[in-house]
C-alpha cells in the first residue's frame, strides 16, 4: 500500500503543468494616469501588477519631445533634463527598483519616436534644429493626426534618437528598449527634406525622388532607410548587453508600411527585433480575430514564438468590455500566441480592478517565465530582510517606532552604547547584487549613519545621510559580489552618533545586477518565488527546486523547517520514475532552519533520467522533480 501511495504522488507530479512561458505586459503612460506621479503610486502599481501576474512593463520615457528620466543629453541640447511634470524626480529610476523588487522586467518605451511634438509646429526640437523637419512634397512640415514629425531618414535625427536610447541603457538597470508606431517610422508623405533628397539622388544618378509619395519604389527606398537605422540601433543595444531586448510594437502590417513606412515584416524576418507586439487595436472580437489572423499570416512560422498581441484596453473614456477582454486572451491562446500587452495600465484598475481581477483569477493564476528568456528567470524577485525578522541580528538597544516603514514599522536608537543590526541572506545564485536600504528621512536622524557592505572578498564602509529627502524609500548603497548560500551582506551601527540624533533601521533588499551578472541562469520561478525564501524568514515547510537542474552527477537539495516548537522527524528520499526508493538522504530528527544537502547520483549508481525527491516532516510531504543527465 505504501508503494502505491508513492506511485500516486509521483504520477500526480508528472501531470502537473510545467512553469508557463507567457509574455504578460502592460504599457505605463504619463497621460490619463497617475502611476508615475509619485514614488508611492509607482510602488503600489508594481505591487498590483505583480499580484495579478504581470511580468513585464513598458513605461513611457519619451513623450512630446521630452524625456521621462533625467537626461544629460536633453539638458545639454535643450536645457530640459526631464519633462516639467517630473522636475526634481526620476520616475524611471524608482520604477525600475519597484518593478524589479516584484520580479517584473522593465523595457522603456520611446513612445513619440521620430515625432517631435503634438500640434506645436515641431516644438522646441525643430525650433532649434529646423533641418530635422520631415517635409512633404510641398516643402511643409509633415503633420499627421496632430503629430509633428522629424525626418526619420535624416542621419542626425537617427543619431539623436540612438543617443537617447543608449543613454537609458548606460545609466539605468533596464531590460531592453521598445519602439512603437512612431519608432522607426515616418509618414509616407515625408522624405522631401534636403538631406533625404540628397541621399536619394546619390543613389539614383542624381534624379530627384518621385513627387508621388505613394510611388512603390520610393516607398520601399525610404522604408529601407528606416530598416537600416533599426538594424544599427539593434547593434548599439546588443553591444552593451546581448541580453537586452529589442522590442517593437508597430502598426499592423502592411498598413504600417503603406502609411508610416514601417516594414515590420522585414524587422521580424531579419532578426532585428526580439519580440514583436503589433497593435491589434480593435473594439470587437470579430475585428480583433481578423487582425490577429492577418498579422500572423505575415509572420513566418519560424518567428511565431516572438509574436505577441497588443490589445487596446483603454483610450479616453473607452474601457474594454470584460467579455471582449476575455475573448482576446482566449483567441490569442487558440492561435498559439503566448502572451499579450495591454494599453494601458489604468484599464486594469478601472471599475474596482475588474479586468485585473480577471487576469489574476482566470488567466494569470500562476507565475510565468518570459518566452524570449529561453527558460531563464532574468528578473527574480528582490530578496528582502526586514528589521524584525530572523535574518536581522541586533545588538544593543533598539526601539520600535510607528513611522510608516517598509513592512510596516521600523527601529531606531539614540543610545551612545554600541548598537548594530546585521542583515544575513540566503543567496540563491552566485552573482553581483545591488544592495538597498529602506529609509524614511527625518531631521532627527543621523546624517552620517555607518553602513558596512560585505562582499565575497572584502567590505566597504559607507556614511549615509538619513536626513536627506533624496534618500527616501529604497535607497541604493552599492553593488556586492555574493556566493550562493548564507551570507552576511550589510551591517548598520551607531558609531560616532551625534547626541540627540537617531539611527534609523528598516528593511534591506538585494536585486540581482544584470549589467554585471548577465550570464547567471535561474531556471524556474520556483528558485526565488516565496516571501519566506526572499526574506529568510521561515514560516512553513518548503522543499526548494534542486540546483543545478539538470545535473551530473551532483546537485543541491534545499528545504526549510519552521520554528513551531515541535520535534521534527525528517525523511528526505529519492525515487525513480517507477516509484522505487533509490536513496535515503536524511532519516532523523532535525531542528528548525534552512537545510541544504548534496545529492551525488554516482554514489547510488543511478542512470540518466527523471527522479523525484520527497521530503516528509511530521506527516507533511512535498515532492519535486529533477533530471540526471550523464
Amino acid at each position: 500500500m505504501k508503494k502505491l501511495f508513492i506511485l500516486f504522488c509521483v504520477f500526480q507530479l508528472i501531470i502537473l503543468p510545467q512553469t508557463k512561458s507567457e509574455l504578460r505586459g502592460v504599457w505605463l503612460t504619463n497621460v490619463d494616469s497617475d502611476v508615475l506621479n509619485s514614488d508611492k503610486t509607482i510602488a503600489n502599481a508594481m505591487n498590483f501588477l505583480s499580484d495579478i501576474g504581470v511580468n513585464v512593463v513598458f513605461p513611457v520615457v519619451w513623450n512630446k519631445g521630452y524625456t521621462i528620466y533625467q537626461s544629460q543629453i536633453m539638458n545639454e541640447l535643450f536645457g530640459a533634463p526631464i519633462i516639467s511634470t517630473f522636475a526634481g524626480r526620476d520616475p524611471l529610476k524608482r520604477l525600475i527598483i519597484e518593478a524589479h523588487r516584484n520580479g517584473i522586467e522593465v523595457i522603456p518605451w520611446f513612445e513619440f519616436g521620430f515625432s517631435s511634438s503634438y500640434s506645436l509646429n515641431g516644438g522646441h526640437i525643430l525650433a532649434k534644429y529646423p533641418s530635422w523637419k520631415a517635409l512633404n512634397n510641398q516643402g511643409n512640415l509633415v503633420v499627421k493626426n496632430g503629430f509633428d514629425w522629424m525626418a526619420g531618414t535624416h542621419p542626425d535625427v537617427q543619431n539623436f534618437l540612438t543617443s537617447l536610447i543608449t543613454e537609458v541603457l548606460d545609466n539605468y538597470e533596464v531590460d531592453g528598449i521598445q519602439g512603437d508606431d512612431r519608432l522607426p517610422a515616418m509618414p509616407i508623405e515625408g522624405g522631401y527634406d534636403s538631406v533625404t533628397v540628397a541621399l536619394y539622388k546619390a543613389e539614383h544618378n542624381g534624379n530627384n525622388p518621385p513627387n508621388d509619395f505613394y510611388n512603390y519604389n520610393w516607398k520601399i527606398w525610404r522604408a529601407g532607410k528606416l530598416n537600416q537605422f533599426f538594424s544599427r540601433l539593434r547593434d548599439s543595444v546588443k553591444v552593451r548587453n546581448e541580453n537586452y531586448i529589442v522590442s517593437s510594437a508597430p502598426s499592423v502590417y502592411p498598413w504600417g508600411l503603406d502609411n508610416y513606412l514601417q516594414d515590420s515584416r522585414t524587422w521580424v524576418d531579419s532578426g532585428i527585433v526580439d519580440n514583436f507586439i503589433p497593435q491589434l487595436y480593435r473594439t470587437n472580437i470579430h475585428q480583433y480575430t481578423n487582425e490577429l489572423k492577418n498579422s500572423l499570416a505575415f509572420t513566418s512560422a519560424s518567428k511565431r514564438d516572438i509574436f505577441f498581441a497588443g490589445v487596446l484596453a483603454k483610450a479616453g473614456s473607452y474601457v474594454i468590455d470584460p467579455l471582449f477582454f476575455q475573448q482576446t486572451i482566449d483567441t490569442n491562446r487558440a492561435y498559439n500566441v503566448k502572451g499579450e500587452t495591454y494599453f494601458f495600465y489604468e484599464a486594469l484598475k478601472a471599475n474596482s480592478e475588474q479586468l485585473g481581477n480577471i487576469l489574476k483569477t482566470q488567466y494569470y493564476t500562476t507565475p510565468a517565465l518570459l518566452p524570449y528568456r529561453n527558460g531563464n528567470l532574468w528578473r527574480p524577485k528582490g530578496l528582502i530582510v526586514n528589521e524584525n525578522e530572523s535574518g536581522a541580528t541586533k545588538t544593543g538597544n533598539w526601539q520600535q517606532i510607528a513611522i510608516p516603514g517598509y513592512n510596516p514599522n521600523a527601529l531606531w536608537t539614540n543610545d551612545t552604547s554600541y548598537a548594530s543590526i546585521t542583515y544575513t541572506f540566503e543567496i540563491p545564485a552566485t552573482a553581483y547584487y545591488r544592495v538597498y536600504s529602506y529609509l524614511v528621512p527625518n531631521t532627527i536622524f543621523s546624517q552620517n549613519a555607518h553602513y558596512t557592505l560585505y562582499s565575497a572578498t572584502d567590505s566597504l564602509l559607507l556614511l549615509v545621510d538619513q536626513k536627506d529627502n533624496n534618500n527616501n524609500g529604497w535607497t541604493f548603497l552599492g553593488d556586492v559580489f555574493l556566493s550562493e548560500g548564507t551570507q552576511t551582506v550589510l551591517k548598520l551601527d551607531n558609531r560616532n552618533i551625534i547626541p540627540g540624533k537617531y539611527i534609523f533601521a528598516d528593511a534591506t533588499m538585494l536585486l540581482i545586477n544584470r549589467k554585471l551578472s548577465p550570464d547567471v541562469i535561474i531556471t524556474s520561478t520556483k528558485d526565488i518565488e516565496s516571501e519566506e525564501y526572499l526574506s529568510s524568514v521561515i514560516t512553513d515547510y518548503k522543499l526548494f527546486q534542486n540546483y543545478p537542474n539538470p545535473f551530473n552527477p551532483v546537485t543541491k537539495i534545499k528545504f526549510s523547517i519552521p520554528n513551531n516548537g515541535d520535534n521534527n522527524f525528517v525523511r528526505l528520499s529519492v525515487y525513480d520514475i517507477l516509484g522505487k526508493e533509490v536513496a535515503v538522504l536524511i532519516n532523523s530528527e532535525q531542528s528548525h532552519g534552512i537545510f541544504e544537502i548534496d545529492f551525488d547520483a554516482q554514489k547510488y549508481s543511478l542512470t540518466s533520467g527523471i527522479y523525484f525527491y520527497r521530503l516528509s516532516v511530521n506527516g507533511k510531504t512535498s515532492i519535486n522533480k529533477m533530471l540526471l543527465m550523464k
